[in-house]
């Protein structure tokens, strides 16, 4: 298991995921129209599944080739990038028996090199089961050495707001991301506030206290309120398999004791003291959103990610995380209704993102536990920081024709002639396309639009838990179930652009896009919050 696990962390933290797990991006999209269309949409291929992007926020399209909006005379570059963003996620995980419930929250703040900058708060709940058995590393067991692999599956749904800060436009947009900037921090100021009113506690005068507070609370808004984003429905699943090595010690008592002292069936194990010194984790998830206003009213987007992390050494010495995600948009309407006819479904557009984070860092996490019997008791924690760089790769397609978008409809649902690489990446659409190449690395090829992004990231994290067990150690392995189990993680993730944004020109002569610089991106430099 130690092995498993070992292999498992290496293959995160050197980022080269193995070609059997990789491959599971090749058609095993189509899954994510599988809760919806059943399961012979993935009947012709061998597919896997489904994670969160956080680290893939990247370039934003706006429009395709022949939108008239055409930035510096260049159908093929993206209108903007993000430039910085500021992420604070709190998660609570509750387990009782094999059933476990999350909660959490994230705060992003972002800036765009267009001067415009985005304050995102979304809450998440989600439930579930979960399982898993351990075993102690053999010839290092009395000092505390296991292993352990456990499954999850999670279905839950996130609500929140995003608030949209544009309304210093003075034509210079370094200006108008400072102007913008500190009414969203202002703004930010505005809904803390907010928050300590509505958690007041009832009693008496409440309301008449409540309505002073809020008042209060309205004053520290900017005098430019923010454009409220549209209302998302939000529906996500989840299931993740992880596993770790530890490595401490064990105390004992040396089996006398009482009205017996002087006999002894040998050493009793009481507890333990040890550290995570490896940790893996694959996650797949399927996020549907339904847009009920603003420009994209109407919309059905299904995000599909799959995401793999690790960490080496005593509380992470050593990090590494790859992502793979693919985003897909529709007519709501026309979508339900071809759902409900069983016709073809006709995406509007394709969305393909990639990125890898590797670093370093000091902290620790660890876990002390004591035994009563078959009963544990397990309490831990830990915290730390990281420093890591993050490289992002976008591919965005318009599918504006019907051609176009029955080519994407195809390789969704693993029809016809199938891309020759599982997820075609960006930088593979810009080379020439080979003769065997498929209609969507071809369409990639001819009018995707390209970019790459190079990000410094610093990570905060801290950790608590406790857990109570019951379980029964047969041989060198332990099988039973927790009881009662709480985790709370608190991380926060700055990320700040660097080195030299770039972005694929049309098709040149030969058939090869040049990277060339992305000057919608590097127009505007991020501001240090």
């Amino acid at each position: 298991m130690v092995g498993v696990v070992s292999l498992v962390v290496a293959a995160i933290v050197g980022l080269s995921v193995p070609a059997d797990e990789a491959t599971g991006l090749k058609s095993a999209v189509c899954r994510i129209l599988h809760p919806l269309s059943g399961a012979e949409a993935c009947s012709s291929g061998d597919y896997a599944g489904d994670g969160d992007g956080g680290g893939g926020d990247g370039g934003d399209g706006g429009g395709g080739p022949g939108d008239p909006f055409v930035p510096n005379g260049d159908p093929f570059e993206p209108a903007r990038c993000l430039l910085s963003q500021d992420q604070t996620k709190t998660t609570v995980v509750i387990q009782i028996l094999f059933i476990k419930i999350s909660s959490s929250e994230t705060v992003k703040l972002q800036q765009w090199s267009d001067g415009t900058v985005t304050l995102e708060r979304v809450k998440e709940t989600g439930g579930g089961v979960t399982a898993s058995i351990s075993a102690g590393i053999p010839g290092l067991k009395d000092w505390g050495g296991s292993a352990k692999l456990s499954g999850t599956y999670l279905a839950g749904s996130g609500s929140g707001g995003q608030w949209l800060f544009n309304g210093n436009k003075s034509g210079d947009p370094q200006a108008d991301l400072a102007a913008n900037l500190a009414d969203a921090q202002q703004f930010t100021e505005y809904l803390k506030a907010q928050d300590n009113c509505n958690s007041r506690p009832a009693g008496p005068r409440s309301s008449e206290l409540g309505m002073i507070c809020g008042y209060h609370a309205g004053k520290k808004k900017p005098d430019l309120e923010p454009e409220r984003a549209p209302d998302v429905d939000i529906t996500k699943t989840s299931t993740e398999a992880s596993g770790n090595a530890s490595f401490g010690g064990k105390f004992k008592s040396n089996g006398k004791g009482g009205k017996d002292a002087g006999k002894s069936d040998g050493p009793k194990d009481l507890g333990k003291i040890s550290g995570e010194v490896l940790s893996g984790t694959m996650t797949e998830d399927v996020v549907v959103m339904r847009t009920n206003t603003g420009v994209n009213a109407g919309k059905i987007t299904f995000v599909y990610t799959f995401t793999v992390k690790g960490t080496a050494g005593l509380g992470g010495v050593a990090t590494g995380e790859r992502m793979q995600q693919v985003a897909v948009t529709y007519d709501a309407a026309a979508y339900d209704q071809e759902e409900k006819d069983g016709a073809a479904h006709h995406p509007e557009k394709l969305v393909i993102t990639t990125s890898q984070e590797a670093g370093d860092g000091g902290g620790v996490k660890v876990e002390a536990g004591a035994n009563a019997g078959p009963v544990t008791i397990d309490v831990g924690g830990g915290g730390g920081s990281t420093e890591s760089k993050i490289h992002t790769e976008s591919a965005e397609l318009i599918l504006d024709n019907d051609g176009d978008s029955t080519a994407v409809e195809d390789w969704l649902r693993g029809n016809g002639d199938p891309a020759s690489n599982p997820l075609p990446s960006p930088s593979d659409a810009a080379e020439v396309p080979g003769p065997d190449a498929s209609p969507l690395e071809r369409l990639l090829h001819d009018k995707g639009k390209l970019s790459k992004l190079d990000y410094n990231a610093n990570t905060d994290w801290w950790n608590a838990s406790l857990g109570i067990g019951f379980g029964i150690s047969a041989g060198q392995f332990t099988l039973g179930f927790k009881l009662f189990g709480i985790d709370i993680t608190h991380e926060q993730k700055t990320q700040t652009i660097t080195g030299n944004p770039t972005y694929a020109t049309g098709p040149k002569s030969g058939g090869a896009r040049p990277w060339v610089e992305w000057k919608n991106c590097t127009q505007t430099k991020p501001i240090p919050t």
